[in-house]
Order: structure tokens, then sequence, then C-alpha cells
């Protein structure tokens, strides 16, 4: 049965809305729409997300995004058979803002809904791509609040095979990056500039690099950029673009090292990156080379899908319930779980 699902991600600084179309067969779903408001703008003045400023956001821009996804597939809410959005984690109040616009909506339209767990959106994102996976694989899952590696055998079935013990990948790049004086955000201007430095000029540390284990550890790395960054004084920005270079090599050792432990590990021969450091040019680059050399795919969501979006949402949704693993109902309470590990998704 064809099924039109209508996504809404709200859990931090971009409101995405998405449409879905689902067959029910063995079919990846296909995406029809999706539109993207990021408030990265609004938050550099305060150098981070204020959560109260970023659920304000997201009120005013979700219903004119919904509007103009749908008039972009050439649908209507009436053609919408499931409201899905995202039920955690995030910020309370922006994860509120999407549950109670979707909840209205399908109680307005006598539609069922479904909460989707923002880490599982952005596991699935890859299939929205031109080149999508296929189950079993490893996933490397790395964004600003997490990074873990994961055996998928299919959806709802993941199993961690480690993830962080303090800061994420993400939170590395960005920590960094406000030591250097980069502004926010953070990551992606530490990555521009790496690309005019030289990422063998500071020896920094790779953390848990050898420990024999899948977990990650990023806070030491980020001290050790402080470190070196007072040492060098009035010279840093001169020196800005080899530290730049040198953290980042860094963090995309120990990430691509730890990939290719869990393949071995599991002894399978795909690998799935999602999660806004997916986008790292560099990443993407040792990775690659590391899989070939392994005879490993592997594989991305599309760049503009990276960040958070409404469509990875969308096809969450779809994917769980064409795979029989959700239903969509029609109690249109709802909760949020801004805090909510991916292993616990049963429900």
């Amino acid at each position: 049965m064809s099924l039109l699902i209508l996504g809404i991600e709200s859990s931090c600084d971009e409101t995405g809305v998405a449409l879905v179309r689902s067959t029910g067969d063995a079919a990846i779903p296909t995406l029809l729409s999706h539109a993207l408001h990021s408030q990265i703008e609004m938050h550099q003045a305060y150098g981070g997300v204020v959560p109260e400023l970023a659920s304000r956001d997201h009120i005013r821009r979700v219903l004119p995004l919904a509007t103009q996804v749908l008039a972009e597939s050439g649908q209507t809410l009436a053609d919408v058979d499931v409201v899905a959005y995202t039920r955690g984690p995030g910020l309370a109040g922006a994860l509120l803002v999407g549950a109670g616009v979707a909840c209205a909506l399908g109680a307005a339209l006598n539609k069922p809904v479904l909460g989707v767990h923002h880490l599982e959106g952005h596991l699935l994102s890859p299939f929205l791509s031109a080149d999508p996976p296929e189950f079993p694989f490893v996933a490397l899952l790395v964004s600003g609040g997490h990074t873990q590696l994961m055996r998928v055998d299919g959806v709802g079935r993941y199993e961690i095979l480690g993830e962080t013990i303090d800061d994420a990948a993400g939170e590395a790049f960005d920590k960094s990056a406000k030591l250097m004086g980069l502004g926010y955000p953070g990551g992606p201007a530490l990555s521009r500039l790496a690309e005019q430095g030289d990422a063998a000029a500071f020896k920094l540390p790779r953390p848990l690099l050898h420990s024999g284990d899948l977990d990650f550890s990023f806070a030491g790395l980020k001290t050790a950029v402080l470190t070196q960054a007072k040492k060098l004084g009035d010279e840093l920005e001169a020196r800005k673009a080899d530290l730049a270079a040198s953290t980042e090599a860094a963090i995309v050792e120990v990430l691509v090292k730890k990939t290719l432990a869990a393949l071995k590990q599991t002894g399978l021969k795909r690998v799935v990156v999602a999660g806004g450091v997916g986008a790292n040019r560099h990443l993407r680059a040792q990775l690659n080379a590391a899989c070939a050399a392994a005879k490993v795919r592997v594989h991305y969501p599309e760049l503009h899908l990276c960040t958070d979006n409404g469509a990875m949402i969308a096809m969450a949704a779809a994917m769980r319930l064409q795979a029989g693993q959700q239903q969509a109902n029609s109690d249109y309470a709802f909760d949020v779980k801004p805090r909510w590990p991916l292993d616990a998704i049963t429900v």
C-alpha cells in the first residue's frame, strides 16, 4: 500500500520538512520534496545555540516550510497519510514544537502520527542517496553530539559497538575552533582553514586509538589544542591554519582506524557514514582510500542531507512502517525524549 509521509525535524537549530512516498513493498521510499531553514545566522551572535530562540524560530518556520514542500511536490495536506516528527533526542523545547505541530496536523486531518528517533534518521539518511546501501553494514554516526559505531542488520536492528565516553567528534571540531577564535559554527570553519595548513605541523594526541576497543574520546584532544594554542601565543594567528589541519587530522585518523577495526571485528564489507561530520572532505577522502584498499563499500548521505533535515525523518518513518517495526498511531497526546539512546528505540 502506498503511503505519503510528511516528516518534521526540529530537534536543534534546523527546521526541516519533507514528503516521502513509500510503496509498501521492498522498494526504497522516494523523496518527493524537502525544505530546510537553518538558524546559524541567528545563533552566531551568541557563539552557540540558544534553546529558547531556537524553539521560537521553529514555530515561525515549520508551517511555511510545510506549505512550500506540499506545493513543490504537487500534493495537498489531504493527500498525507502519516505525519512523522522527531521525538528525540534533542532540545526539549525545540522537539515540542515539531511534536505539537505534527500531532495537531494529524488530529485535524484524522491521520496517524509517528515519533522518530533523530539518530535513526541520520543512520538511514544514506538510503536517500543515489547509491543507497544494503543491509547489513557498519555505521559510523558522527555529529555534533554523538559519535558511535554500530552494526546495522536492518531497520530497528542495531548493535552499538562503540561510542564516545566524553566529547563527540563534532564537539571536538567546534570546541577546538572556538579555542582558535574561529566563531560559530566552528567545525566547518576549522575544516575550511585546515585546507590551507600542514597536518603534520603539530603532534596532537589520537585518544583511545590503541585502546583495543571501539570507544572514542576527544576531550583530551581539545585540551591538547588549548595547550598548543597557549604555547604559540602571539604566533597563533600565523600558525592557525597548521593547528587547524593538525586537529582535523587527529580526529579523522581516529574515526577512520576505529571504523576499520569495527569492519574487521564484524567481518562486514559495507560501511555507512552519517551525521554532520560525515560531510567533512578530509574524512571522506581518508575513509574512501582506506575502504578501497580493504575492498569495502562506503556510503554517505548526499552532502545537503548530512545536517539535520526533514527528509531523513520522513525516510526513517517510511522504512520503519515498511519493515513492520512500528505502527503509526492516532493517539495525539505526545511526549518528547530529549535523552533517548538509540538502542532503546523499541518504543
